[in-house]
Parts: C-alpha cells; sequence; structure tokens
C-alpha cells in the first residue's frame, strides 16, 4: 500500500538541533506491528490480516480480532519485545547509531514499562553505548508532552496523529512518521521512513 502525504501546508525546516530531538518507539523506531499481525497468523489462524488493515490504533475497529486477543498480543509485546521477533523499521538502526555519534538518544514511549523495550533498543543498537540511551514509559501517549518539556525537547518524532496535535498545541514540533494508521489531513512536517528523517538531521 502507497502511503499517501496529507500534508496541507508542509511546514518549512532547517535541520534539526540533534540535541533537542527525542523519538517515539512504536511505529517509529520499532515495526511492532507486523511482530502483531504475525503472531495472529500463527497463533490464531488469522492469516487474511495485512499491515495496511491497520487504520486507526483502536485495532478492534479495524481489524477482525476478538479484543481478548488483542488485549492478549499487546500486552506481550509490551512485555516481552526483546524475547520475540520485533524488526526495527529500515536504517532506524543505522541512522541512529550515526546519531547517538552527536548527542544521547531520548525515546519516550507511551509503554507503562521501560526495561523490556530498552533491552529491545539495547540489543537493536549494539554499536550504541546503553548510558546514551534513555527510555522514559509514560503510561499515557498525552503524557508524553511533560517529559520532552522536562528535557528540553523541541521536536518529537511520532506516529500517532492525536499526540501530534498535542504536542503542538504545547509547543513542541511533531514529525509525523507516516504509516497505514495516520492517513487523515494534517498540517505537520512528515517523513516517509527514516532516510528521510535522516536528511532533516545531518548535512550531507
Amino acid at each position: 500500500m502507497k502511503l499517501e502525504a496529507t500534508l496541507s501546508s508542509p511546514p518549512k525546516i532547517d535541520l534539526i538541533p540533534l540535541d533537542r530531538l527525542a523519538f517515539d518507539i512504536d511505529g517509529v523506531v520499532a515495526d511492532i506491528m507486523t511482530t502483531f499481525l504475525e503472531l495472529a497468523r500463527d497463533r490464531y489462524g488469522r492469516r487474511h490480516l495485512r499491515y495496511e488493515h491497520i487504520t486507526t490504533f483502536h485495532l478492534g475497529e479495524c481489524l477482525d480480532l476478538e479484543q481478548g486477543i488483542i488485549d492478549a498480543l499487546i500486552r506481550e509485546l509490551i512485555d516481552r519485545p526483546h524475547e520475540l521477533a520485533v524488526e526495527p523499521f529500515p536504517h532506524a538502526a543505522p541512522v541512529l547509531t550515526r546519531l547517538a555519534q552527536e548527542t544521547p538518544l531520548l525515546f519516550i514511549t507511551a509503554r507503562d514499562r521501560a526495561r523490556p523495550i530498552e533491552t529491545w533498543l539495547h540489543r537493536t543498537l549494539d554499536q550504541v553505548d546503553p548510558a546514551a540511551i534513555r527510555v522514559c514509559a509514560t503510561g499515557d501517549p498525552d503524557s508524553k508532552i511533560h517529559y520532552l518539556q522536562e528535557h528540553g525537547i523541541r521536536y518529537f518524532v511520532e506516529d500517532r496523529l492525536e499526540t501530534c496535535q498535542h504536542l503542538a498545541a504545547h509547543g513542541i514540533t511533531p514529525i509525523l512518521f507516516a504509516q497505514p494508521w495516520n492517513r487523515r489531513e494534517h498540517p505537520f512536517l512528515e517523513v516517509k521512513d527514516w532516510l528521510e528523517l535522516a536528511g532533516l538531521l545531518f548535512e550531507e
């Protein structure tokens, strides 16, 4: 499925100050939904499910899956991402590894536990000093703003459009990572992949 840009008026932006940037994890760094679908196919025989079917964060509204199955798989992905076949999106690891040579990496996630995904990040970014990787688990997407403000962050890479709207209302510039679940009109800067994001970070 081709992701069509939905920017109403794309903002102009110079290179982003690297020490003022932070990242969401799921749907931005970790391709968590591919693993979710693989588990649903393998364990429950739902082989008709496709990535492009995920058109909203409310998975029960867009996937032919019982809520109990959805809840169980999401809980497992929260608790055991480092033990499952969760892959990073293409080029995420090399771009983040390069960024870590300039500044510590900060990840703000709505997960309710930091340690499992922190372990996954350490494995995925194995060329990065673990001390240069910081993970804050908020337990709530709307709570991200407090952590971002506390760390002096001005730019945040996020896949949830509602979170982008919330951050923008509080003075944080969101960068929307294009996904099937955020294909609605919006005014935010958008990137389709990590190579495009790298173009906003590094002078070539």
